[in-house]
C-alpha cells in the first residue's frame, strides 16, 4: 500500500505547529478529523510519531525521521512547480555528462561560469558517448560534452554546439624533445596516446605518412592519466594543450615545435526541450568561447 501524501501533509503541519488546535485551524479542518489522519499515517508507518508532553505534541524519533522526509518531499514538489512555471530563485540540479576521455581541464573551463552559482547543485557524470546521449534523451542529463558530433540518426532530437577547436601537439620534457625533425622524434621517443578517436586516427595517419613505426609507451582512456604519465616522463603526450595547461604553465612540460595537422573539436550536446535548465544559457553563450 502506497503512502498517503495527504496524511503526510497533515502530519507536517502538526509537527510544525506542535498542537492539534493550531494545526487544525491552519488547515481549516476539525481536530478530530486531523487526529484521525495522523493515526492512519502512524498505522501505515508502523510507528508512533508523537508523544504528548503537557499540551504539546513532541516528535518521537520516528516522527523526526518522518518530518525530515516530508519536508524534502514537499520541497521537491515546490521545486517542480517552480521549474515548470520557470519561476523562483532555486534552480534544479545541473546534470552534466562528459566523455570519460575528455580533459578535466576543459570540463572545468566549460563549467566555470556556473561554478558556485547560488542554490544550484552540480552533478557530473562520465561515460561513453552512447550511454551519455541515451541519458540526455531520457532527461537524465541536461548537457553532454563530446569530442565528436553525435551520430546522424540521433541529431534530429539533439543540438550540437561547437565550443572550440584545439590543435593536437606533442608535449614532453625538454630532454625528450631534442631531435631535429618530427620523424626522428616519433621514431626514437615513446609516446602516450589517448584513445580519443580523432586523435588516434590523426596520429595513425601521421606516422603512416612519415613511414615510421612509433614506440607506444601507453594507450590511455583517461586524460588525467595522460597528464600523470607525461609528468613522470614516461613518454611524449599527444594531446591538445588544454589537457596539460598547468604543466605547460609551470614549465614542467613543453610543446614540440612541429605541427601535426590534427585538430580536436569540443561539442556541448543538448536536447530540444520546452523546459531547458535555466543555467544552460550561461554555458552555451558564444561570448564564453
Amino acid at each position: 500500500m502506497r503512502l498517503n501524501y495527504h496524511h503526510l501533509r497533515y502530519f507536517q503541519e502538526v509537527a510544525q505547529e506542535g498542537t492539534l488546535t493550531h494545526a487544525a485551524a491552519r488547515l481549516n479542518v476539525s481536530q478530530s478529523a486531523l487526529s484521525s489522519q495522523i493515526r492512519l499515517l502512524e498505522e501505515r508507518l508502523g510507528h508512533k510519531l508523537f508523544e504528548r508532553t503537557g499540551r504539546k505534541l513532541v516528535l518521537t524519533e520516528a516522527g523526526r525521521i518522518a518530518l525530515d522526509h516530508a519536508e524534502r518531499i514537499f520541497d521537491m514538489g515546490d521545486d517542480l512547480i517552480a521549474m515548470l512555471a520557470q519561476t523562483g530563485d532555486v534552480a534544479p540540479p545541473l546534470r552534466v555528462g562528459a566523455l570519460s576521455t575528455l580533459s578535466r581541464n576543459f570540463q572545468l573551463q566549460f563549467l566555470r561560469p556556473v561554478l558556485g552559482a547560488a542554490a544550484t547543485e552540480l552533478v557530473l557524470t562520465s561515460g561513453n558517448s552512447q550511454t551519455l546521449l541515451t541519458a540526455l534523451e531520457d532527461v537524465a542529463l541536461d548537457v553532454v560534452l563530446l569530442t565528436e558530433l553525435p551520430p546522424r540518426d540521433r541529431l534530429p532530437g539533439l543540438v550540437a554546439h561547437r565550443l572550440s577547436e584545439q590543435p593536437v601537439a606533442i608535449h614532453g620534457t625538454e630532454r625528450r624533445l631534442r631531435h631535429p625533425d618530427l620523424a626522428t622524434l616519433l621514431s626514437e621517443e615513446p609516446v602516450i596516446l589517448p584513445t580519443e578517436s580523432s586523435i588516434r586516427t590523426g596520429f595513425d595517419s601521421l606516422v603512416d605518412r612519415l613511414g615510421i613505426t612509433p614506440r607506444i609507451a601507453a594507450i590511455v582512456d583517461d586524460m588525467a592519466m595522460v597528464r600523470l604519465l607525461a609528468r613522470d616522463d614516461i613518454g611524449l603526450a599527444i594531446t591538445p594543450p588544454v589537457v596539460l595547461a598547468d604543466e605547460l604553465a609551470q614549465g614542467l612540460l613543453v610543446r614540440a615545435p612541429f605541427e601535426l595537422d590534427i585538430v580536436e573539436s569540443f561539442f556541448a550536446v543538448t536536447a530540444k526541450r520546452t523546459f531547458p535548465h535555466p543555467l544552460l544559457g550561461r554555458l552555451l553563450s558564444p561570448s564564453k568561447t
